[in-house]
């Protein structure tokens, strides 16, 4: 475990995404005096809709939404009106309630019916837009969620993507859901300026332990594998998914 993560244990979920809400707002105004801009890479699944529910709601004044662009950690390899969409569920909960120009958002193109060539082309609009041949891009922040597996982004347990050193986005093969999955690799994840998990529920609690406070190998947790080299790391945790752990704040 990383000395440098921070543990947030909240108490309700709602809290939680008030304090992850509150660490978006103060990532992009920080990024945009600093840099001009503020690149983040949303995650999918349940916890983080919330989340974007709220921004559009309660942040829609206070973020710099024309200077912020928009990425995903991972992908379903599914078109972008599927219900299993990360894209959709992040359009239909923020992204079409917010200012953003459309141009500041890039989703992955996971229509297509090859996961490998969609993979490659997400990998080329990171390096167009960071303007990189080679090297790894720096994002700003990383929204990860975790699985009660303990996988994160789609980097799941026992998969050929968790040893991925030299490609940024990869369609890894995950066989106990038959299908591919588009992800960011652990080289893009732990380059970033800061990673938040977002963590929610009692069915959480015991890949929680195992991540945090076991010694188990990252081939059986991946999300125990994040560590950004030179970035933040913050687990916003309720106190649901921290009811195992043995250091409860």
């Amino acid at each position: 475990m990383s000395t440098s993560a921070e543990i947030r244990i909240l108490t309700t979920p709602q809290e939680l995404f008030a304090a992850a809400a509150e660490e978006v707002v103060r990532a992009a105004n920080e990024a945009v005096a600093a840099r001009g801009r503020f690149t983040i890479a949303l995650s999918g699944g349940s916890t983080p809709k919330a989340l974007f529910n709220l921004l559009a709601t309660n942040a829609r004044t206070t973020l710099p939404w024309e200077r912020m662009f928009f990425f995903w950690s991972d992908e379903r390899h599914v078109p972008p009106d599927h219900p299993d969409s990360n894209y959709r569920m992040a359009n239909e909960a923020m992204l079409s309630k917010v200012p953003v120009p459309a141009g500041n958002v890039f989703r992955i193109a996971a229509e297509n019916p090859d996961a490998v060539a969609a993979a490659a082309t997400y990998e080329q609009t990171l390096r167009k837009f960071y303007q990189l041949s080679e090297g790894i891009p720096r994002f700003d922040l990383i929204l990860l969620g975790m699985g009660p597996d303990a996988h994160t982004a789609s980097l799941f347990p026992g998969t050929k993507g968790l040893h991925e050193k030299a490609r940024l986005v990869i369609a890894n093969w995950v066989e106990k859901l038959k299908t591919h999955r588009l992800s960011f690799t652990f080289p893009v994840l732990n380059a970033a300026r800061c990673v938040a998990f977002l963590v929610s529920g009692t069915d959480k609690a015991a890949a929680l332990k195992s991540v945090l406070e076991e010694n188990v190998p990252g081939e059986q947790c991946p999300a125990k594998m994040v560590q950004p080299s030179d970035g933040k790391l913050i687990w916003f945790l309720d106190r649901a998914a921290a009811s195992a752990l043995a250091t409860q704040s």
